[in-house]
């Protein structure tokens, strides 16, 4: 089985600024915030016979692309997207009719006009996804959706117990405590790892007065920054490609960090180590995956049915058990090979899922509706940099 994996956010020159006309609010915020007026679909007609899709590796593989093709008449052309920034770059180009965004990348496109809100009663599977990822603040603006939930997960804690005493439950493990594994600790490499530090400040400094670990002040992020650069004197190894942890744990050079279930499953399936892995009670950031439809997509109709195909039972079992994550349909756990699967990815669990705060692009505008003060994207980027040095 080919390992997909999350590139980090590429540190590039340019980097996009969210739209400065916005007026503070959230997902679910009473405030109203500014978007580009893009139009939504009306109705889905035949298909134009061609799609063109950026996707992340293992999201459009051809056991369930062809099916779909033969479906659809749509022929689908897949672009690989090995970073956030890689793909609002290609989706910039106007050569896309749709992406599989992340959290990280999601507000950077609607701000950017480069999607159209969704309109998801042209979406007939739509319906049977999980409700609690629906209307976030990461795949909806004023309440209207941006997009179709795809697939999602936890950014876990994981550790090694032949190496590391005790059973762990906090992200303190590596952060006020990372010195008892100096050298060990690893990391994810991304500008939206911050979020991990002031999640854990959230829960353990009040004084800060974080609500939400996307929307940080000038202060809040300097306290988030400051939380990393002592984390990084006793960090090993940072890692984005998921296969570069398994062989840190395999060989000893990591012992804890941030991880996927994907990446427990995969080293606990070996015989080179062995690792225990836990939602911490501080919560956890994570991500959820959103289908969005370019707001000039040459193959609009394909682009709708692609959609309506993909968060279909058998296909969204398909990817998700291919790319180790919870399927957002929640009807695809009936179809998954490993009757057990939704019960170890927690599919269904919407207890589990309200613990993960999943990536959301930071703005000047707090995507939580506490105002107009917080930091944006690129202030994270610069702030990385100085945390990695």
């Amino acid at each position: 089985m080919k390992l997909p994996f999350r590139a980090p956010l590429a540190v590039i020159a340019a980097v996009a600024v969210l739209a400065a006309c916005s007026s503070s609010g959230g997902g679910g915020s009473s405030s109203k915030r500014k978007v580009p007026n893009v139009p939504m679909a009306k109705s889905v007609g035949a298909g134009e016979g061609a799609l063109n899709i950026v996707v992340w590796a293992g999201y459009a593989e051809k056991d369930w692309v062809q099916p779909f093709e033969q479906q659809t008449g749509c022929k689908t052309n897949v672009k690989i997207g090995n970073t956030s920034d890689q793909m609002v770059s290609l989706m910039r180009s106007g050569q896309y009719d749709g992406v599989s965004a992340s959290g990280d990348a999601s507000l950077r496109l609607i701000y950017g006009a480069q999607v159209a809100p969704v309109n998801t009663k042209l979406v007939p599977n739509y319906a049977t996804v999980s409700d609690f990822l629906k209307n976030g603040s990461w795949n909806s603006v004023n309440g209207q959706m941006y997009g179709i939930p795809h697939g999602w997960g936890a950014n876990v804690l994981m550790w090694n117990p032949a190496k590391v005493t005790g059973s762990l439950d906090s992200w303190g493990a590596v952060f006020d405590k990372a010195s008892s594994y100096a050298g060990k600790v690893t990391a994810y490499d991304s500008p939206i790892y911050i979020a991990d530090a002031a999640l854990y400040l959230m829960r353990t400094k009040p004084e800060l007065k974080i609500k939400d670990p996307y929307s940080l002040t000038p202060k809040q992020l300097d306290a988030s920054v400051a939380l990393l650069k002592q984390q990084n004197k006793h960090v090993g190894e940072y890692w984005a490609d998921y296969t570069k942890e398994v062989s840190a744990f395999e060989s000893g050079s990591s012992v804890v960090g941030t991880s996927w279930q994907v990446i427990a499953n995969t080293i606990n399936g070996g015989k080179k180590a062995q690792v225990k892995t836990v939602l911490p009670k501080e919560g956890a950031t994570g991500w959820s995956d959103t289908w969005m439809i370019a707001a000039k997509a040459k193959h609009p109709n394909c682009m709708y049915k692609w959609m309506d195909y993909i968060i279909s039972p058998k296909a969204n079992a398909q990817v998700a058990e291919y790319f180790g994550e919870a399927p957002a349909q929640t009807k695809a756990c009936d179809q998954t090979s490993d009757k057990s699967f939704c019960t170890t990815y927690h599919a269904l669990d919407a207890a589990y899922a309200k613990r993960i705060h999943y990536w959301t692009t930071p703005q000047k505008q707090c995507v939580d509706g506490s105002g107009n003060d917080c930091t944006d994207y690129s202030t994270w980027v610069t702030k990385w940099q100085e945390v990695k040095g």
